[in-house]
């Protein structure tokens, strides 16, 4: 090594000093402000009043605004000067010169360049709108004291007008510094004993010798030119034949809600758009990748005139408009339709504003990545893949071996992958060497993927970054970086080095588990809208084929926007401020009531009035016999085949139990009751039916589930059992449960009351109310006649801090994998801990249900909004409720309302019916008063598929589409059989476009179908 401690600390202090000269004052800038809670335009602000501020002065309220205004004449002394405005007034600014968005003041951008080389008395009308804050947010990063609210209101006035002033950006200082940094960099991180450190060595000290920073302003400057001159020959050192490549790119992640809510997010957009144009200005080689449509739908919406040269820039190759989704959707929770929404959503955005066909799925800050997305993928059209998320083990666990690769999905698809490091790289030689370094595959891959930028809160490259990457082109010791699209990668990779790797199953990351159960009112509302609009959507088809009645598709598409966006992965994960849940539950409340009332219209078609009608819908596959609640002025009913139902009355709510056809609905008539026999037995400690005897103890917990038919138990020990454990994550508050978790439980002593609330003859209900520490449950347990489903119909007043409650079934069963739900289909995971990947996921996401399950039999937990759960050898443990304090340290106080199963069958899996079984506890059938006939819209003659989805046709055609998919993991040929006349029916991919045509057999569709296929159906009807 060339360098001595003292010419090393030499070069050190050389390099802090040569920051000190990068810009040198011109002049402090006089500003005038006005306030506002609105987002606003400029033209707006400019009719606001303006009062005089002073340097120093403190201002903003919680989530204000400050808009600024100067006016910076350049003086005659500095012409051909670079001249930068230097502007420190709050949080993050945007600042717009002479009435265009010019750039920002956020992350790494401390000036921003009004002239590159001045010509002197130039004026610039400067506007610049900063944002207050709304006080320190934690991501509890560390334990969180439950003594102390982590997230305090803040004192006001939260920023502060610290310096506004004309700077000359010192351009031969700046080239100097960013030269020694990249060649200091590269010392430090190559072989030290290479010939190629000591060249560098003695350019770096002679660099300290030549540069010399005490000299007049003039001389100051022409030493650093010499100094570059002396460093210029190290810099133009090339590489030889076998460097590696990263393919470069600018990069902003920006996360659409987080520590921040969505109105700041609107501003974000507009700072990062403008910062980055500008740059591209400069350097146009540049490319920036910017990846979300919601987000360019804010700068469309709110910067008009940003927008124009934003879609230039894509046009022009800069500005590289990929990302396949709507928004950087979470990929665990989301129902499969709502994955092949925001494909939908996304692909239509890109094509019809950029005229860009997106075929890169980008998710860098995603936790986790279902196993049907290579399935969903391709039938989208996205032909690649990229994150990195999943490297980012930072509890331990097994490191993901893989960077390349084909990534094999549940039915077989295939998409190419690439995993790079990081998102917010700097890019400097020290960067670019950690990048390629820490690949895992060490013998199979000559490039890499390389994005560059600030992000999370957005920002994107800075000129720093830009400077590096130039100097690395092509630099002795460094990879090679070229500035390209990472679209560049993925085709190379597949032209050249196709990878021979196959990764089968899900990309489960092994941390922010408890991104499952956060903010359980999110969940359910996400659940509660996506089953919503299935509703309308199917109930509109069947309008409009029978009525030939228009359809409200624009309306369901901003609905369905809404949604999507509420998937964005921190705040479905339930990662962000409590804001972000306030407005999340508004847009749900929002979605909800518009769409039911979308869905009672179209139904309303269906019939004619009535009142002493009622018809009831099943948006289900298959016939259903449901228990219905009839209005008050219902005594009893009649069938459409004008036989008596069955009745039961509860006080003054009177049941029946009915059967509706598939895809279809069947209208009631009002008629005396009929009461059958009764087969149901209660009591405060026992709930019986034909099938199934439960037993409960004082605490309202199940002793025993004992089946009648059978002859044999379910349970092994207490069942429906509440556990309550410390939850304090040693990282990351709300996205962590932590498997130290078990290590501390919490005592429930507290015994329970009951009442009895229904007798029979149709159902018996057992109410049970209990304390669980400091909170309330009420529970409503529920077994209908020849049932074997006991339903737990629960309500908890929350009221706990750090704390985790899970609820737990001890099974008969034994079996080494449990069955999980996911987006249309189910995997198989461990249920033990025999090495390491399967003790890592000891907390996982299922759907609608999660099974044990032997040969002949088998039994399952079934939810309608849970999507954290756990299973431990024979028993099945459900994540209900948690309760972190930050980002929000109000998650999930109050009222929370949630109802699960438990199911069991004695045949195989797939003669069961527990995927109906979950499909009916989470989509009740829909009442409409008035008549209609007995109608089936659809039909399919093999119970293993499901029709998940009927909707029109994106095109806005009056063709139908149907979505189905296999779910016993099996091969299966079946029949789609409409009800009404169809002209042709395709095959189509997921986006709707036609693959094959469907020969029409007999009016029926026929369609065979791979393990876990999901198909996509067009339907022209006559």
């Amino acid at each position: 090594m060339s360098l001595t401690p003292e010419w090393s600390s030499r070069i050190v202090r050389w390099r802090e000093e040569l920051k000190r000269h990068l810009l040198s004052p011109l002049r402090v800038l006089s500003a005038e402000v006005c306030f506002t809670m609105d987002h606003i335009s400029l033209d707006q602000a400019k009719k606001l009043t303006f009062t005089p501020i002073a340097n120093g002065s403190s201002w903003g309220k919680k989530w204000e605004y400050g808009w600024f205004k100067t006016t910076a004449i350049i003086p005659p002394e500095a012409m051909g000067k670079r001249i930068g405005l230097v502007f420190d007034a709050g949080l993050e600014s945007l600042v717009f010169v002479n009435g265009q968005p010019a750039s920002t003041f956020s992350w790494g951008q401390k000036n921003i360049t009004l002239s590159r080389c001045a010509n002197g008395n130039e004026t610039f009308e400067i506007f610049a709108e900063s944002y207050a804050g709304h006080g320190e947010i934690t991501c509890g990063d560390g334990p969180v004291a439950l003594d102390r609210n982590p997230v305090p209101e803040p004192k006001e006035p939260l920023a502060q007008l610290n310096n506004i002033s004309l700077v000359i950006l010192e351009e031969d200082a700046y080239q100097l510094y960013i030269d020694v940094e990249t060649l200091w960099e590269l010392r430090q991180k190559i072989d030290p004993n290479l010939l190629r450190v000591m060249r560098i060595d003695q350019g770096l000290r002679d660099f300290t010798c030549i540069a010399d920073l005490e000299l007049p302003y003039e001389e100051k400057l022409l030493s650093f030119r010499k100094a570059r001159e002396r460093l210029k020959p190290l810099l133009e050192c090339v590489n030889g034949s076998t460097a590696p490549t990263m393919y470069a790119f600018g990069h902003a992640h920006l996360d659409i809600a987080w520590l921040w809510p969505l109105a700041e997010t609107e501003r974000k957009v507009a700072r990062t758009l403008s910062t980055q144009l500008s740059l591209i200005k400069e350097y146009p080689d540049y490319k920036f990748l910017h990846s979300q449509c919601h987000l360019y739908r804010y700068a469309k919406d709110f910067y008009p005139e940003l927008y124009t040269q934003v879609k230039k820039a894509v046009r022009d190759g800069n500005i590289i408009a990929e990302g396949g989704m709507w928004v950087e959707s979470d990929t665990n929770m989301p129902s499969g339709e709502s994955l092949i929404r925001q494909f939908i959503h996304g692909k239509r955005f890109f094509k019809e504003e950029f005229d860009v066909d997106s075929i890169l799925m980008w998710l860098p800050d995603v936790f986790g990545y279902t196993a049907n997305l290579p399935q969903i993928m391709n039938g989208c059209g996205i032909k690649y893949f990229s994150t990195q998320k999943i490297f980012w083990t930072y509890n331990g666990g097994d490191t993901f071996p893989h960077n390349t690769f084909w990534w094999e999905g549940l039915d077989g698809s295939r998409t190419l992958v690439h995993l790079h490091n990081d998102y917010n790289s700097p890019v400097s030689p020290q960067s670019v060497l950690d990048r390629w370094n820490e690949r895992v595959q060490k013998d199979t891959i000559t490039c890499r993927l390389l994005p560059f930028g600030h992000g999370d809160g957005g920002g994107g490259p800075t000129r720093d970054h830009l400077e590096f990457a130039l100097r690395q082109k092509n630099l002795e010791g460094a990879p090679l970086v070229k500035l390209s699209s990472p679209l560049d990668y993925f085709k190379y990779v597949e032209e050249n080095e196709s990878p021979e790797i196959v990764y089968v199953g899900e990309l489960y990351y092994q941390g922010h588990r408890g991104t499952y159960t956060s903010q359980a009112k999110t969940k359910r509302g996400n659940r509660k809208c996506e089953i919503a609009l299935r509703e309308a959507e199917m109930w509109g088809v069947a309008t409009s084929v029978l009525n030939k009645t228009s359809f409200p598709a624009s309306l369901l598409d901003e609905h369905w926007k809404n949604v999507l966006l509420c998937q964005f992965h921190d705040i479905l994960p339930g990662s962000s401020i409590a804001r972000v849940y306030q407005e999340a539950e508004a847009l749900y409340n929002k979605v909800q009531t518009e769409v039911a009332a979308i869905t009672s219209t179209a139904l309303s078609t269906l019939v004619s009035k009535n009142d002493t009608a009622l018809t009831i819908a099943n948006s289900l596959s298959w016939n259903r016999r449901a228990l219905i609640l009839l209005p008050g002025d219902f005594e009893g009913a009649r069938d459409a085949s004008n036989n008596l139902v069955d009745t039961q009355k509860n006080g003054a709510l009177t049941f029946v139990e009915v059967t509706i056809p598939s895809c279809g609905w069947t209208t009631l008539h009002k008629a005396p009751p009929q009461t059958p026999k009764n087969t149901l037995s209660i009591t405060c400690n026992k709930l019986e039916n034909e099938l199934l005897s439960i037993d409960f103890n004082d605490f309202g917990e199940i002793t025993r589930i004992y089946d009648k038919e059978a002859k044999r138990d379910w349970t092994t020990g207490i069942a429906n059992s509440f556990k309550l454990w410390k939850d304090v994550p040693a990282n990351f508050d709300a996205w962590d449960l932590d498997s130290t978790y078990l290590k501390n439980p919490v005592a429930l002593p507290h015994t329970a009351e009951f009442s009895i609330l229904a007798t029979g003859p149709l159902v018996a209900t057992l109410k049970v109310s209990r304390k669980l520490n400091d909170s309330t449950m009420h529970q409503e347990i529920s077994l209908s006649r020849g049932s074997r489903r006991i339903d737990f119909k629960t309500s908890i007043d929350w009221k706990e801090r750090h704390k985790v409650l899970k609820v737990n079934f001890p099974t008969t069963i034994h079996s080494l994998e449990a069955l999980h739900e996911i987006q249309m289909g189910y995997v198989q995971r461990p249920t033990h801990a025999s090495r390491q990947y399967d003790k890592d996921r000891f907390e996982v996401c299922n759907h609608k249900w999660t099974a044990l399950t032997e040969t002949d039999r088998g039994c399952a937990l079934l939810n309608d909004c849970k999507y954290g759960v756990n299973v431990d050898q024979n028993s099945i443990n459900l994540t209900l409720l948690r309760s972190a304090l930050a980002p929000d340290p109000t998650a999930d106080i109050g009222t929370q309302e949630f109802t699960y199963a438990f199911y069991c069958w004695n045949t195989n899996f797939a003669a069961s019916t527990v995927i109906q079984q979950s499909y009916e506890l989470n989509m009740p059938c829909i009442l409409q008063k008035g008549e209609a006939t007995s109608q089936s819209l659809f039909t399919v003659d093999m119970p293993g598929i499901i029709i998940e989805t009927i909707k029109p046709a994106e095109d806005t055609s009056t063709d139908i589409i149907v979505r189905l998919y296999e779910s016993h993991k099996a091969t299966t040929r079946c029949n789609l059989a409409p009800s009404f006349p169809v002209d042709a029916a395709w095959e189509t991919n997921m986006l709707e476009v036609v693959k094959n045509d469907i020969p029409l057999q007999n009016g029926k569709i026929p369609l065979n179908f791979k393990p876990f296929e999901i198909k996509t159906v067009r339907l022209h009807v006559k």
